[in-house]
């Protein structure tokens, strides 16, 4: 009875293509991450900071500081704190001047429905002041934004995962001012003890 078993070379060939197989899968994986985490930067963040940018252009002033300019405040130069996600007021005065309002994927401009490797979250946007270094500066401040987007963001901005310097950095809700150069990035793998999402500022 002739039994005719795979040799060791056949058996290495068939293991080397599921290797590529794998390392095909987990690529595109990785490929379909980067490419959602760029469209949320592009769609969200940068739109409303070309809007921002816009609207000082054409009025000399700056968004969401004071009545005049989206909020309930006196115009100093500086933003009142404004979540954009529960106003219509700094929208409106977009509309007002003929700018576009950033169009989400969840209806509310002020909201994106942000999807991370480990969860998805409705991510807010807030315009706010925070002090940097003893300098008040007008910012840009996301809530609850997944933790791998987060630290992707801070390296679309500032070249490298710096959590407490740069343009972009770690923050809570509540801070009032940027000063703490060491922050880092947690993990974002909640099942190991990470954190699902965090706030960050963005400067502009």
């Amino acid at each position: 009875m002739n039994r005719k078993g795979f040799t060791l070379v056949e058996l290495s060939i068939v293991l080397i293509i599921i290797g590529l197989i794998i390392g095909g899968v987990l690529k595109g994986t990785d490929l379909i991450n980067s490419a959602k985490q760029k469209k949320f930067y592009n769609t969200f963040v940068k739109t409303w900071q070309v809007a921002a940018n816009q609207y000082q252009d054409r009025t000399g002033q700056i968004l969401g500081d004071g009545a005049n300019n989206g909020s309930a405040g006196t115009a100093d130069g500086l933003r009142e704190t404004i979540d954009l996600s529960t106003t219509t007021t700094v929208q409106t005065r977009l509309a007002q001047i003929g700018l576009d309002v950033p169009v989400t994927n969840t209806g509310n401009s002020g909201s994106y429905s942000v999807e991370g490797k480990y969860v998805t979250s409705p991510t807010t946007a807030t315009l706010r002041a925070q002090s940097i270094n003893g300098n008040n500066r007008n910012v840009f401040q996301l809530i609850a934004v997944p933790t791998d987007v987060a630290v992707a963001i801070d390296t679309m901005v500032d070249g490298t995962a710096d959590a407490g310097l740069g343009d972009a950095r770690r923050t809570t809700a509540t801070d009032t001012a940027l000063t703490d150069a060491t922050a880092q990035w947690p993990s974002a793998d909640p099942a190991n003890g990470g954190t699902a999402t965090v706030n960050m500022t963005i400067l502009f």
